[in-house]
């Protein structure tokens, strides 16, 4: 399992400019659930169903802006939060936190890419100063919209730094993905 952390900057503030290019990438199926979320007791709650629907428009809201050529999903599982509750100004400021795991699918090859699902940590932009915790600012589901739109984006770059490195969304039409039984890494292959 891989680990990614975003914190401090706002996940939204680039939606209003070009995606950054993924290739041929194009999210057909964005599937989130959350069936044995954690949270801390100190946190404010919110239902399953709000939670994956925040992270499931979130996810929309950044990657149905790509319009490539080839169909992949997303399986994404929230395993815990903490919405901060108002704290003590200048003694006890809590901030936001989100963990959620991604598993990416290629559907022409019928593969997983994610050999292992990708766990990312997000904290809510810091946007407040680090004085006031956001549970003074904002409600709880302008905190959960930011840890959403925060975690979106750090699934963005994860999938910029993979197309990166393995190529990703850059394969031909007609390539089909072949595991290496010995180090089970992807491999493009032409038939």
């Amino acid at each position: 399992m891989t680990v990614t952390f975003l914190a401090a900057c706002n996940g939204a503030a680039d939606l209003n400019k070009p995606p950054v290019p993924l290739g041929d990438f194009n999210l057909y199926h964005n599937i989130v659930v959350a069936p044995k979320v954690q949270k801390l007791p100190i946190s404010r709650v919110v239902t399953e169903e709000v939670l994956t629907t925040a992270v499931k428009d979130a996810i929309a809201e950044r990657f149905d802006r790509y319009d490539g050529a080839r169909n992949y999903h997303f399986g994404v599982s929230v395993e815990g939060y903490v919405l901060a509750p108002p704290g003590i100004p200048l003694v006890l400021a809590p901030k936001s936190i989100m963990i959620i795991n991604l598993t990416v699918w290629d559907d022409a090859a019928g593969v997983k890419l994610t050999d292992k699902p990708h766990q990312i940590t997000v904290f809510e932009s810091f946007d407040q100063g680090p004085i006031i915790g956001s549970g003074y600012t904002k409600t709880a589901q302008e905190q959960l919209k930011n840890l959403s739109q925060n975690a979106a984006k750090s699934i963005e770059t994860y999938l910029v730094k993979q197309n990166a490195a393995e190529g990703w969304f850059n394969r031909p039409a007609d390539a089909v993905i072949v595991r290496a039984k010995t180090t089970n890494a992807p491999a493009a292959k032409t038939e």
